[in-house]
């Protein structure tokens, strides 16, 4: 730890905050501008409503710390990741909290910041392949994926209904958690079935296997990957659509990885005269999901409280600034080390409880929404 550090109250400083890199960067100094910062958070982009979320989260946590903090965004490169974390640490800083545009490309950045003394925290996405990972803070990934596998069964009924799966980038490490979740609730109801693959020959080739393997669930993600990308969930759900006959069509069920998709998605199969109804998936709770959710456009979100989330990696990255043990509820294998991890809880919501879940626990004001009963 640095020596004789000058803490910096950061709520007689927000009001000062300068916005850096044309709009890719927050930066709170200390009191006399010595361009020491303690604690660096880089977030992947903030071309995604989940990030800029984030980033609103962390600096109203950070109001109740009493050290200086400066965030970044990669923009979706690894090599600005990477320059990021170089800036970061020519600052000063003893704990970097990092969320990987790419799990594996990230490693070069956390090597870096382990060369110089630096304690990393991987946030909401594992930075794998490397050893120079200290904690990983997330919410249980594989229970979202559960969460949205249920929340389809339940809503189905009877037998042969259309199933199409969508995952997120193969570059996440996330993906693979959220989908080995869904997958472990909705085989067996594809092997009664209850639903019927209609977009993934390689889903369907191992719709009989319980649990498949990482190299197994990667030859279907290569299928229904969106890269969390909007267009590209649009184009794949448009092309998915246009090789199903209306056979495979009427009342489907679709299984979208995240808020942002599900939405792109949900506006394709919703133009489509052959789908009679559908009910879909997402996560993260965006504002623009909450709206098409009280608006009937998107069935249900699995609720991760950022809040929860950004106070967990403060208050571990506070700990170690005062040289304390964190704690930690698990681990998580990133193939090279079982990485010490905090875990959160997530909440199913819905039309039912949206308001309670949303509104009522003070996330969101009532007023940001239309509708909303």
């Amino acid at each position: 730890m640095k020596k004789n550090r000058k803490l910096v109250i950061l709520s007689a400083l927000l009001s000062s905050m300068m916005l850096l890199s044309i709009g890719c960067s927050s930066e709170t100094d200390d009191g006399d501008n010595d361009g020491t910062v303690d604690i660096g958070i880089v977030l992947p982009t903030k071309d995604e409503p989940r990030w800029v979320q984030d980033e609103t989260r962390f600096m109203e946590a950070l109001d109740e710390t009493e050290y200086s903090v400066e965030i970044l965004f990669s923009q979706g490169s690894s090599a600005k990741e990477k320059e990021n974390v170089e800036s970061l640490l020519t600052k000063g800083i003893d704990v970097l909290i990092i969320c990987p545009h790419d799990g594996d490309a990230a490693a070069a950045a956390a090597d870096a910041a382990a060369a110089e003394g630096v304690k990393v925290i991987s946030y909401d996405r594992l930075i794998t392949g490397t050893e120079a990972v200290d904690y990983y803070v997330t919410f249980d990934s594989i229970a979202v994926g559960a969460a949205q596998g249920q929340y389809l069964i339940d809503k189905a009924s009877g037998t042969d209904n259309p199933l199409y799966l969508y995952a997120g980038a193969a570059s996440d490490n996330n993906a693979f958690l959220f989908f080995e979740g869904a997958w472990s609730v909705l085989q067996p109801k594809i092997a009664d079935g209850t639903f019927v693959i209609k977009n993934s020959p390689e889903a369907v080739n191992l719709q009989d296997k319980a649990e498949l393997t990482r190299d197994e669930m990667s030859k279907i993600i290569g299928q229904i990957t969106t890269n969390w990308d909007f267009n590209e969930a649009k184009n794949k759900a448009e092309s998915h659509l246009t090789a199903a006959t209306a056979a495979d069509k009427g009342d489907v069920f679709i299984l979208a990885p995240n808020d942002g998709t599900a939405r792109s998605i949900a506006d394709t199969f919703a133009t489509d005269s052959d789908v009679t109804s559908y009910v879909v998936t997402g996560q993260d709770a965006e504002m623009a999901s909450v709206q098409y959710i009280i608006d009937g456009k998107q069935s249900m979100t699995v609720f991760k409280d950022v809040r929860t989330l950004v106070k967990d990696s403060i208050d571990m990255a506070v700990s170690i600034l005062k040289d304390e043990s964190p704690e930690t509820t698990g681990a998580y294998d990133n193939k090279s080390k079982e990485v010490p991890a905090k875990q959160t809880e997530v909440i199913t919501v819905d039309q039912e409880n949206v308001k309670a879940a949303l509104i009522d626990s003070g996330y969101y004001e009532a007023s940001e929404f239309t509708g909303l009963e």
